[in-house]
This record gives C-alpha cells, structure tokens and sequence, in this order.
C-alpha cells in the first residue's frame, strides 16, 4: 500500500468530503483536495499545474481552492485562483496555512486539511455567495496521484 493511501483511512476522506460539501453549501466556490506522494518540481508549481488539470480553472468567477498534499514530501499548498486570491484579506492564506500546519505538526491530518477546507468556505461564502442558479462545477471528492 502506497502512503497515499495510507494517509488518510477511508473514514477520514469521507469526513474531507463532507467539509468539502459543507464549505460549498453556501458559496459558488469550488473546493478541491489533492494528495500525493511527492513532487518532482516546486510545490507551489505542482500545485499549479494540478488545478489546471482538475480543471479548477475554469470556474465561472475564477472562485477554486485547491489544497495540494504530498505526503512524502511532508508539503503542502493552498493555491486559490484569481477571483478568491484578489477577494480574500492580506495574510489569509498565510493564516490558513498556519492552522493547518499545527495540526499537520501533531500527525492531525484529517483535521488539518478539515480546517483548510472549512476555513476556505466561510471565506468563499463572504466574496461568493451561493446564489439559486449556482451548480456544483467541479467533484468534491479527494484526488490522489
């Protein structure tokens, strides 16, 4: 078994889904969570690269959030794009980051990414909010590579 899937148990990726869901429930945001061994460039970049791929991109108002683990690489990023980065205070992603490496820090993963999650929705719905012709653009559930 890989340590991508060795990470989370399948309890703890349904409580990520379910923060995933909860954090869109009032927001035309898009949250995703990728996760994966390691990285063979930059962090960040990767993290870049991999919201093309998911298509997270492509949102209406330009309002997705990924948050990108590798797992070996004990790294991780939150990578929002345009229309969320230009919206949100100076130093939120920054404190995010923060309470989500505190958990990290203390084998709290589930958590850690919970929080992330969670903490990326209430600021979403703040800038985003849902509105009666908002769909779902993307799937909630957790990639992995």
């Amino acid at each position: 078994m890989s340590h991508v899937e060795e990470f989370l148990t399948a309890e703890e990726e349904q409580e990520i889904i379910n923060a995933i869901v909860e954090a869109e429930k009032n927001t035309s945001g898009e949250v995703r969570v990728h996760i994966e061994a390691t990285s063979k460039i930059d962090h960040f970049s990767r993290a870049q690269q991999l919201f093309h791929f998911l298509k997270m991109d492509n949102t209406k108002d330009g309002n997705g959030v990924l948050i990108y683990v590798a797992v070996d690489d004990k790294k991780f990023v939150i990578y929002g794009d345009q229309g969320i980065d230009r919206a949100v205070p100076k130093g939120f992603w920054d404190s995010t980051k923060d309470t989500m490496a505190s958990h990290f820090k203390n084998g709290n993963f589930k958590q850690g990414i919970v929080e992330g999650v969670l903490s990326a929705g209430k600021e979403l719905e703040a800038h985003f909010p849902w509105d009666h012709n908002d769909t779902n653009e993307l799937s909630d559930a957790i990639s992995k590579g």
